[in-house]
C-alpha cells in the first residue's frame, strides 16, 4: 500500500488535472433537469415552441461541454495509471529477487501470477476509481444540488431510498471482500499448481505421477471455480440492492407527483426536471457506486493486500560510499535462509586481492550460490561483514557497485534484439571493436558469426541458440563490461570442458578478481585457491593442500571421472 500511495503522490499534478476537468464534466448534471424543466414550463407548456427549443439547445450545448470534459479525463488517465503499473511491477520483481524465504532456481509461477493478474487489477482498478469514483463524487453532488434548488419538495423522494440502498450495500461489503480475497488466492494457487506441474513435466512422467499431478491441478481449478461462483452470487445480490435504490425513487415519483400537479403545487416541468436528474445522474451514479465499490475498490484492496503479503516491500538500494581499492574481504560471515534455519555459510573469513582466482566447490545446495549473493551485496549477512575496497558492500553507492561487480548466473538471460543489443547491455557506449574483442576472448566468435554478426537477430530468451551458445553470449556480455570482480555461478554449465576452460582463462587474464562457483572440478584445478563448502567450517587452500586436509574435497575428486581436455594444454 505504501508504494501504491507514493506512486499516486508522485503523479499529483496529473490527478489534479483530472479533478479540474471533472468540474467541467459535472456541469450537465447540475443544469440538465433545470434546463429541461424550463423548456417545458416556459416553452412547450405555454405554446411557445421556439423558446422551448432554445432551452433544449442550451441543454445540448451544456452536454457538449460535459462531453469535452470527459474526453479530457480519459486523455489524461494514462499519465497516472501507466507509471503506477510500471512502479508496481518493479516493486514485485525487486521483492521476489530479495525474498529471503526462497532461493529456488526455477521460475516463480506465483510471482508471474502476481505480475500478470494483480498488477493489472491494480492498474484497471485505479483507472476505474479515477473515472468512476471521481464521476460519482462530482456528478452526484451536482445532481443533488440541482434537484434541491430546482424541485426542493421532491428531494426526499430520492434521498430516502438512496440512503436505504447505501446502508444495505454497506452491510454486504464484508462478504464481498471475503469473496474477492478467496477468489484471488484461488487464482494464485491454481497458477502455482499448474506452473509447477508444467515445469516438472518430464519428472512427473518419468515417476509415473501423471494421475497425482492431474488431481492436484484439478483440485485447485475446482476451488477456483467455486470461488468464482460464490463471487458471482454476491455480485448479483449487490446488483439487486443497487437496482432497488435506483428505481424506487422513480416509482415514488410516478405515484406522488400526479396529485401534486393536479393540486397546483408542482408544474409539469418540475416533475420532468426531477425525472431527468434521477434518470441521467442519480441512477447512473448508483450503478457506478456498485461497480466502483465491488468490482473496483474491493479488487484493488485485495490485490494490494496480496501483493504486500506475498512480496514484502524492499527499500531501494541505498549507500553513498566509494571503495578505495578493489579487494573483497569477508570477516566472520554467517548466513542462513531464515531466522531459525541452519546457516549455509558459517564464520567465513576470506580475502581476495586483485588478480585472485578462486573456485568454490561443494555438494549441491550447500550454499555456494548464497556466497555469490553475499559477495555481490544482494544478500545481507546475518553476522560478519563483506567489504569491497574497504567499504561494506551494501553501503557502496549502487551505481558504483553495479559497475564494479558482475554476476553471471547459471540461468541465461538474453533479450529480443540484435547481438549488439545483448552484448552492450552493461556497456551501452562500447564500440563494435570492443564487443568483438570480448566475443573472441571467451570463444564466442563462431556463434556471433552464425547469427550474422553484431547486427544479427536474437529471439526471445535466445531464440534458436543452444543452451551453451546462449551462455557464451552471456559471459561475453560481462567480459565487455568494466567490472573488476566477476562471479561465474555455474555460468558455463552447458559448455564442454574445453570451452569452459577458455572462458575461465579469459576472465582470469583480466587481472581482476574471478570467483568460479564450480560446475566441474576442473575449475578447481585452474584456480589459484579453492574454497570447499561442505556444511561445516569452510576450508580454503590450494588443490594440493586440500587433497591432504579435506576429506570432502578428496572424495569429490576421487568420485569425479576425468574427461578428455580435463586441463586443456596451451
Amino acid at each position: 500500500m505504501g508504494s501504491y500511495l507514493r506512486a499516486l503522490a508522485g503523479r499529483r499534478r496529473a490527478v489534479l488535472a483530472l479533478l479540474a476537468w471533472s468540474v467541467l464534466e459535472g456541469v450537465p448534471a447540475l443544469l440538465s433537469g433545470r434546463l429541461v424543466g424550463l423548456a417545458v414550463d416556459r416553452g412547450f407548456a405555454v405554446g411557445d415552441v421556439w423558446t422551448g427549443v432554445w432551452w433544449l439547445v442550451a441543454f445540448a450545448a451544456v452536454a457538449m461541454i460535459g462531453a469535452f470534459g470527459l474526453r479530457q479525463v480519459f486523455t489524461r488517465l494514462g499519465d497516472v495509471v501507466e507509471p503506477l503499473r510500471d512502479g508496481l511491477v518493479t516493486t514485485i520483481v525487486r521483492g521476489v529477487l530479495h525474498d529471503g524465504r526462497s532461493h529456488r532456481r526455477q521460475p516463480d509461477a506465483s510471482a508471474v501470477a502476481r505480475i500478470t493478474r494483480h498488477v493489472e487489477v491494480v492498474r484497471d482498478a485505479t483507472a476505474g476509481l479515477l473515472v468512476q469514483a471521481r464521476a460519482l463524487l462530482v456528478t452526484t453532488t451536482a445532481a443533488l444540488v440541482g434537484l434541491a434548488t430546482a424541485v426542493s419538495s421532491l428531494a426526499w423522494l430520492v434521498i430516502l431510498p438512496v440512503v436505504a440502498a447505501l446502508v444495505l450495500f454497506g452491510a454486504l461489503l464484508p462478504s464481498l471482500a471475503r469473496g474477492q480475497r478467496a477468489l484471488v488466492l484461488a487464482d494464485e494457487d491454481a497458477a502455482e499448481a499448474t506452473g509447477t506441474v508444467l515445469l516438472g513435466m518430464r519428472d512427473v512422467v518419468a515417476c509415473g505421477g501423471r494421475d497425482r499431478a492431474a488431481e492436484d491441478v484439478a483440485r485447485q481449478v475446482d476451488r477456483q471455480a467455486r470461488a468464482t461462483v460464490r463471487m458471482a452470487w454476491a455480485s448479483a445480490l449487490r446488483g439487486v440492492v443497487i437496482s432497488v435504490g435506483g428505481f424506487l425513487p422513480l416509482v415514488l415519483l410516478l405515484v406522488m407527483t400526479p396529485g401534486m400537479v393536479a393540486a397546483g403545487t408542482l408544474t409539469a416541468g418540475e416533475v420532468l426536471a426531477a425525472v431527468v436528474y434521477l434518470s441521467t445522474s442519480v441512477q447512473p451514479a448508483l450503478r457506478r457506486l456498485a461497480d466502483t465499490t465491488s468490482t473496483v475498490v474491493l479488487r484493488l484492496a485485495v490485490a494490494l493486500r496480496r501483493i504486500a503479503e506475498a512480496v514484502p516491500e524492499v527499500p531501494p538500494p541505498a549507500g553513498d560510499l566509494v571503495p578505495d581499492g578493489g579487494g573483497i574481504v569477508l570477516r566472520g560471515v554467517t548466513f542462513g535462509w531464515g531466522e531459525h534455519a541452519e546457516p549455509v555459510v558459517r564464520d567465513l573469513d576470506l580475502e581476495l586481492a586483485r588478480g585472485a582466482h578462486l573456485a568454490v566447490v561443494g555438494p549441491s545446495g550447500i550454499g555456494k550460490s548464497t556466497l555469490a549473493g553475499l559477495v555481490t551485496g544482494m544478500v545481507a549477512p546475518q553476522a560478519g561483514t563483506v567489504l569491497l575496497g574497504g567499504a561494506p558492500v551494501r553501503e557502496v553507492r549502487p551505481a558504483e557497485r553495479h559497475r564494479r561487480i558482475a554476476l553471471v548466473p547459471q540461468e541465461t538471460y538474453l533479450f529480443t534484439g540484435t547481438v549488439r543489443d545483448n552484448l552492450a547491455l552493461f556497456t551501452p557506449g562500447a564500440g563494435d571493436d570492443e564487443l568483438l574483442a570480448a566475443v573472441a576472448a571467451v570463444g564466442a566468435t563462431d556463434v556471433v558469426t552464425r547469427l550474422g554478426g553484431l547486427d544479427g537477430p536474437v529471439g526471445h530468451a535466445g531464440g534458436s541458440l543452444s543452451a551453451g551458445e546462449a551462455q557464451l553470449l552471456a559471459v561475453a556480455r560481462v567480459y565487455a563490461c568494466p567490472a573488476d570482480v566477476v562471479i561465474l555461478d555455474e555460468a558455463t554449465s552447458n559448455l564442454d570442458p574445453a570451452a569452459e576452460a577458455v572462458v575461465e582463462r579469459a576472465f582470469a587474464a583480466r587481472d581482476g578478481i574471478l570467483v568460479v562457483i564450480a560446475h566441474r572440478l576442473s575449475s578447481a584445478l585452474r584456480a589459484g585457491r579453492v574454497l570447499v563448502m561442505d556444511g561445516g567450517p569452510p576450508l580454503l587452500g590450494s588443490h594440493e593442500r586440500l587433497m591432504a586436509d579435506s576429506p570432502t574435497y578428496a572424495e569429490l575428486m576421487a568420485a569425479w571421472q576425468p574427461v578428455e581436455a580435463l586441463v586443456p594444454q596451451e
